[in-house]
């Protein structure tokens, strides 16, 4: 699978060896997220999620990981989250190609919707995904991997998709 406008990019399923460069990528993806203490994901808290769903990355030419994507099955829904795209990466179509290959595998899991939560302290996200085909379906409680700071509130806006059957083999 080719990621974005740079045909050296290759998506495909991560596996644990992949975790020691996933976390400093994810780390700087989510470095704008100065809301919370400390990081956004240890190795514990990767391999927890790992047990549970599956990531995806997407490596350049050079084969160092620049982009990677959560998604777990959950019933007949799929929950998507934890896009990270390398800062250098950002704004070329990247992050939109592991949302694709994210719903592709939904799809072939049999989900028929997928679900993602976007903070509200990130308001330039939902328009960004609303491009995509997500709308809004509700909010919820944000439960912090890492406390917020002090004085700072937070709640999730969920966004939903329903997604279309995948095409059939020729």
């Amino acid at each position: 699978m080719q990621a974005g406008d740079d045909p050296a990019l290759r998506v495909r399923a991560a596996t644990p060896r992949d975790m020691a460069e996933m976390i400093p990528l994810v780390n700087a993806a989510f470095a704008i997220e100065t809301f919370l203490e400390g990081t956004r994901t240890d190795e514990i808290r990767m391999a927890e999620m790992m047990g549970q769903g599956q990531f995806l990355v997407a490596r350049n030419e050079a084969g160092r990981v620049v982009a990677s994507v959560y998604f777990e099955k959950r019933g007949d829904r799929a929950y998507l989250g934890m896009l990270a795209v390398d800062p250098a990466y950002q704004g070329k179509g990247v992050g939109r190609t592991m949302m694709e290959a994210a719903e592709h595998q939904s799809r072939m899991q049999g989900c028929l919707y997928i679900d993602i939560t976007v903070l509200s302290l990130r308001p330039e996200l939902p328009p960004i995904y609303r491009k995509l085909g997500y709308t809004e379906t509700g909010t919820e409680e944000f439960h912090p991997s890492q406390p917020l700071k002090s004085g700072v509130v937070c709640h999730s806006i969920v966004m939903s998709k329903a997604l279309t059957s995948p095409e059939p083999a020729a």
